[in-house]
């Protein structure tokens, strides 16, 4: 569970949105990119400004694309083999939260480190590492409902009922998984999964590492800071908006009291613990105005 911001200091932001599910990007692509950065993949851009990301032997490559033909704005896939069809492949649009693209590229990263049989692993049923079914535990132990609704489809949405995920069974056309929502997973948040103000797709054969990496982030109770004027970044009329209120002045130890006494000065007391007068004289009435 990621820990609460620490209060002394800086938040980038001057609201907390719960529950996360209902923040959106944050409009800075950098924090999900860095994770592969800093093993040393190549990054590219074009000249509208998409950026291209790629591992040193070309096998997994992640598009981050604000200038794309539509609003998959992270497209992430990986190769057996670098000049083949991808293995598996991963859309987050363009209103993710951006929280949740940062923890799937951070367990990428430690995938990619341990290799092929870690980042192409392939789900199995049944299996204790790869069972898809380790995917939903998160969002179920921050109980999120299971629902069937509609046949050959298995769902879970959240309590407040504006966000779910969904898993398709059965046979789907494997183009169609990369290039579309018609995927084997796909997490939404919004009015329903078919007004969804943000989404993301994740096809067949997606580890199911990468996979539990976005549902625990997302079932994280924390909130996630966010700018109330910058209404793009949460859900409006959906989210909980609370104050981030700035860390108070420190209360003074015993060590300040006595010095202060020693000195025969007051000693640097709150707002809230200085007394307005003694209890031994009355305080001085106010003059007449003039």
């Amino acid at each position: 569970m990621t820990p609460q911001p620490d209060p002394h200091h800086e938040i980038d932001g001057d609201v907390y949105v719960r529950p996360r599910h209902l923040a959106s990007t944050t409009g800075i692509g950098d924090p999900a990119l860095a994770p592969l950065l800093d093993i040393g993949w190549d990054l590219r851009h074009d000249r509208d400004y998409n950026v291209y990301v790629s591992a040193p032997d070309r096998r997994v490559r992640l598009g981050y694309l604000p200038e794309g033909e539509d609003d998959g704005l992270w497209r992430i896939n990986a190769f057996k083999d670098s000049f083949g069809r991808p293995t598996w492949g991963v859309c987050f649009n363009d209103r993710v939260p951006t929280e949740f693209v940062t923890a799937f590229t951070t367990v990428l990263a430690t995938a990619y480190e341990q290799g092929p049989d870690a980042y192409l692993a392939r789900p199995v049923s049944g299996n204790d590492e790869h069972d898809p079914f380790l995917a939903v535990v998160p969002l179920l132990k921050q109980g999120w409902q299971i629902d069937h609704p509609r046949w050959g489809v298995f769902a879970i949405q959240a309590p407040d009922g504006h966000a779910g995920l969904e898993f398709t069974s059965g046979d789907l056309d494997p183009e169609a998984e990369l290039t579309t929502r018609d995927a084997r997973w796909q997490l939404w948040a919004g009015k329903s999964i078919d007004r969804p103000v943000w989404y993301a797709t994740a096809s067949t054969h997606t580890p199911v590492a990468l996979l539990t990496a976005v549902t625990e982030c997302i079932a994280d109770p924390a909130p996630l800071p966010r700018w109330r004027e910058a209404t793009a970044s949460y859900i409006k009329e959906m989210a909980q908006l609370t104050p981030i209120l700035p860390p108070g002045p420190p209360s003074p130890t015993p060590l300040d009291v006595q010095r202060a006494v020693a000195s025969r000065r007051p000693a640097a007391l709150t707002a809230a613990s200085a007394p307005r007068w003694s209890t031994t004289s009355r305080p001085a009435l106010p003059g007449p105005r003039r």
